[in-house]
C-alpha cells in the first residue's frame, strides 16, 4: 500500500458537552493517530470512529502528547471539527477536458469558481463526479476496504483512445480499468456522459452505453447531458451546439436502450437530462422512467419531479380551500413575481397560471431571464447572475415580492454567482425577495406565504 505523508489534523472546534470536551481536548490540538494508525483524511477518521473502543493520540500546542482511551457507542463521534473538512487538501483536476465549463468562465470572478475538483472523497460527501485519473491504487484500495459508495464517475466515453483526447490526458483511457476494480468489489457506481456533438455522440455513444451495461447492477445509472457552451470559448476546442433534430436522435437512441435494458434488468439505467426533451420539443418521461431519480444533480428528472410535487401540493391546497373558505379569506389581493431560466420557464409559467386560477386576486408575473453573462445557450436557472436579473427586470411589474429559486445563489449565502448580493438586487429593483427551495411543494408554500404577508 502506498505511503502517504502525515497530515497535520488541527482541531478547530470542540462541541460543548461532547466526549472531546470531557477529555479536555481543545481547539489548536492536533490529532496524530487513532488505534496506533496514522490518519490520512476524513475517511480514515470515520472508519476508526465506528469502533466502540478507540485510543486517540493528541498533541498539545506545547508538544506534549496525550494517549486517550475512549469507550463510546458504535459510530459515535467524539465531537470535534477539524480546520480542513476533508482533513486534507482538495485534489484539483489535472485534465484539460475539451468540454470543461470552468475553462469557459470569464476572467475577474472570485478564485474559488476557477477551482477544478477531481476528488473522489467529494463523490461520497457531496455527490461530485470524478474522472478516475486522479485516483491512485491506494485510493481504490481504501474505497474497497471501507466499502465507500457510491462512486460517481465521469466516463464521457468507453473508447480509451477517444477518452484520452477528450480529457487531454494520455492516462485517461487506462484509468477506466479502475472502474473494473470497483465493479469486482461491488462498490456502487453512477455514471455521467457529457455529450459533445461530433465527438462522443452517435455510434460512439452507442458503444459507450453497451460497455457500461456490463457493469449493471453495480453501476446503477448513467446520465447523458449535453455539453454546456458559454460565450467564452476563444482558443478552446471547437464544439457545436446540438440542434432539435440532434436531440431527437439522442433521445431515440437512449429510449431504445432503455427498453432493452428494462427487459433484461428491470431498470432503465441510461437517462437523458431534461435539456434534451426541451430541445427536441418532447414531453418529459413519467416518474417511473427515472428509477428513483438517481441523477437529479445532473438535471435528470428534475422538471418531472418538480411537476409531480407541484401537482400533489396543488391538489392538497385545492382540497383545503374546498373544505374551508377561511383559506381564501387569508389570501390578500397581491402581485408577486418570479424569475427563472429559459429551460424551466414554460413549466414555472404553467404552475403559476394554475395557482392564479385557484387563488382569486393573486397575480403572478413570471420572467424568463436570458443569460447574457455566460451566453444565451446557457439556459439553467442555477447559472443566472444578479446583473442579468437586475438589467432585465428594471422597469418591469414585480409586485410586492419577487421569488428567487434557491439554486440561483451561492450555497448558504444570499449572493449570486457574479457576487451581486440579494440586498443589492432588492435595492436596485425596489422589491423584497423571498428564496424558494427547488421542490414543487415549496413552490406552492412560497406563493401562499407571499400572498398572506
Amino acid at each position: 500500500m502506498e505511503n502517504k505523508k502525515q497530515k497535520e489534523h488541527i482541531i478547530r472546534e470542540v462541541y460543548p458537552g461532547s466526549i472531546a470536551m470531557e477529555l479536555e481536548i481543545e481547539p489548536g490540538d492536533k490529532l496524530l493517530a487513532i488505534n496506533n494508525e496514522k490518519i490520512y483524511d476524513i475517511f480514515d477518521y470515520q472508519y476508526h470512529m465506528e469502533n466502540e473502543y478507540v485510543e486517540i493520540l493528541i498533541e498539545k500546542p506545547d508538544g506534549e502528547q496525550w494517549l486517550l482511551e475512549v469507550d463510546k457507542d458504535e459510530d459515535e463521534d467524539i465531537g470535534v471539527v477539524f480546520e480542513k473538512g476533508l482533513m486534507d487538501d482538495y485534489r484539483s483536476c489535472q485534465n484539460k477536458c475539451i468540454f470543461c465549463f470552468i475553462d469557459q468562465m470569464p476572467r475577474g470572478m472570485r478564485d474559488t469558481l476557477y477551482f477544478k475538483d477531481d476528488d473522489a472523497r467529494l463523490s461520497f460527501l457531496q455527490g461530485n463526479y470524478v474522472t478516475l485519473t486522479n485516483m491512485t491504487e491506494y485510493d481504490i484500495d481504501r474505497i474497497i476496504r471501507y466499502h465507500l459508495s457510491p462512486v460517481n464517475i465521469s466516463f464521457q466515453t468507453m473508447n480509451p483512445k477517444l477518452r484520452c483526447m477528450m480529457l487531454n490526458n494520455r492516462f485517461a483511457g487506462e484509468a477506466l480499468k479502475k472502474a473494473d476494480r470497483l465493479y469486482e468489489a461491488g462498490i456502487t457506481m453512477n455514471g455521467q456522459i457529457v455529450l459533445c456533438k461530433g465527438v462522443n455522440d452517435g455510434q460512439e455513444l452507442a458503444f459507450s452505453i453497451q460497455k457500461l451495461m456490463e457493469y449493471i447492477p453495480v453501476l446503477e445509472s448513467v446520465s447523458v447531458v449535453p455539453v454546456g457552451l458559454s460565450r467564452y470559448r476563444e482558443g478552446l476546442y471547437h464544439l457545436e451546439p446540438f440542434t432539435p433534430k440532434d436531440a431527437g436522435e439522442v433521445l431515440n437512441m437512449i429510449e431504445d436502450f432503455q427498453k432493452e435494458i428494462y427487459r433484461q434488468h428491470g431498470i432503465h439505467f441510461v437517462h437523458a437530462s431534461d435539456e434534451w426533451y426541451i430541445l427536441a420539443g418532447r414531453d418529459l418521461p413519467m416518474e417511473d422512467n427515472y428509477d428513483g431519480y438517481l441523477q437529479l444533480e445532473n438535471g435528470v428528472g428534475m422538471l418531472r419531479l418538480l411537476l409531480d410535487e407541484f401537482e400533489a401540493a396543488y391538489e392538497k391546497l385545492k382540497e383545503r380551500i374546498k373544505k374551508s373558505q377561511n383559506q381564501l379569506a387569508l389570501m390578500k389581493e397581491k402581485e408577486i413575481s418570479m424569475v427563472t431560466g429559459k429551460l424551466a420557464f414554460p413549466f414555472i409559467l404553467k404552475m403559476s397560471e394554475r395557482m392564479m386560477e385557484l387563488l382569486p386576486g393573486v397575480r403572478i408575473y413570471v420572467y424568463e431571464i436570458t443569460n447574457h453573462f455566460f451566453g444565451e445557450m446557457i439556459t439553467v436557472a442555477g447559472l443566472l447572475t444578479g446583473q442579468d436579473i437586475i438589467s432585465q427586470l428594471k422597469g418591469r411589474t414585480l409586485g410586492e415580492r419577487i421569488l428567487l429559486p434557491q439554486n440561483i445563489l451561492r450555497s448558504g449565502e444570499k449572493v449570486f454567482l457574479d457576487d451581486v448580493t440579494v440586498d443589492e438586487m432588492e435595492k436596485a429593483l425596489q422589491v423584497k425577495a423571498d428564496i424558494v427551495k427547488s421542490s414543487g411543494y415549496d413552490f406552492v408554500d412560497a406563493v401562499i406565504c407571499a400572498c398572506r404577508e
